[in-house]
């Protein structure tokens, strides 16, 4: 094959295995402690469906909120990442559940949940 062909290949093979790294890094594919053959079967298929939740659930957030990216001393990174994804939706969620209230009092007020932004995004990371 000629050499742009294989570095065509390479660059779509790429995708895929950043896909399956991020998946391992932070879903847990390939450590499941599952005691049959058909459970981690049926384990890696959700988590893979996981991964294309979370993405998803990004995509959908504000842009302000699914742009924040983590920055690492040594590097800057253009883009999220799949972490930076991650925490961004841990901490939509987080945040909508402490305004959950119960449906059987109607008159009753939501307390705003203050979670310091600097905690907020050391545990979304962490976690």
């Amino acid at each position: 094959r000629d050499p742009a062909q294989i570095v065509r290949w390479f660059v779509r093979r790429w995708q895929v295995e950043v896909t399956f790294q991020e998946a391992r890094s932070h879903l847990g594919i390939e450590t499941q402690r599952q005691w049959s053959d058909k459970a981690i079967a049926r384990t890696t298929p959700c988590l893979l469906a996981l991964f294309s939740i979370v993405t998803l659930m990004a995509g959908r957030l504000p842009a302000r909120e699914r742009r924040q990216v983590a920055q690492a001393a040594w590097y800057r990174k253009p883009q999220p990442t799949f972490s930076d994804a991650l925490a961004a939706v841990r901490l939509a969620i987080w945040r909508e559940q402490a305004f959950v209230t119960s449906r059987r009092r109607s008159n009753s007020t939501k307390v705003r949940f203050a979670l310091p932004d600097a905690w907020a995004y050391a545990l979304c990371h962490a976690a």
